[in-house]
């Protein structure tokens, strides 16, 4: 079955420990993403979170206590880390980035997840696409949360959601 690699907001706002969304291990997972990109050729897709222009509903609380983050898609912040150029990004504002472009994007082929956070927009696209009756793989050494503790966690949701959502490693991906 051929599978798309999604590469889940591997952004600024998540690398720069000044941010207030840093990830720990981040760079810890920029190689086995190096790797991932690299195997999947032009079957990869980079997401990214960006601000909603006028946050609606809940999300007004959210953007509250995170009011940095009230950018435009084009600030510094919300851009993909130096290292890698996707063509184009797929870009929600919200954590699941499983959404009508994704899908598209997929087609029917199975869905191959990498990126951060695995305990919010990780979790949210893996389970989002499962739902949809897509077959998802997370790359557990190619995931990184806001701690080790949440990371491993989201990784046992995931594996719950067997055989619709399987965890491996990038070895077991690439070989």
């Amino acid at each position: 079955m051929r599978r798309i690699l999604a590469v889940i907001d591997l952004q600024n706002v998540f690398a720069d420990r000044a941010s207030p969304w840093f990830t720990p291990r981040f760079a810890e997972v920029v190689p086995p993403i190096h790797r991932l990109v690299t195997a999947f050729g032009h079957d990869v897709v980079f997401t990214r979170f960006v601000a909603p222009a006028q946050p609606e509903g809940a999300w007004r609380r959210y953007y509250e206590q995170w009011p940095f983050a009230r950018q435009p898609p084009d600030a510094p912040l919300y851009q993909v880390i130096d290292g890698f150029n996707p063509l184009s990004t797929v870009d929600a504002t919200t954590f699941g980035k499983w959404n009508a472009r994704m899908a598209t994007r997929v087609g029917g082929a199975g869905l191959v997840l990498a990126g951060v956070s695995t305990d919010c927009c990780v979790l949210s696209t893996a389970l989002a696409a499962a739902d949809a009756g897509v077959a998802v793989t997370v790359v557990s050494d190619a995931c990184a949360g806001v701690d080790d503790e949440s990371h491993a966690k989201a990784l046992d949701i995931m594996r719950l959601y067997a055989p619709l959502v399987t965890v491996v490693t990038s070895a077991e991906i690439i070989g």
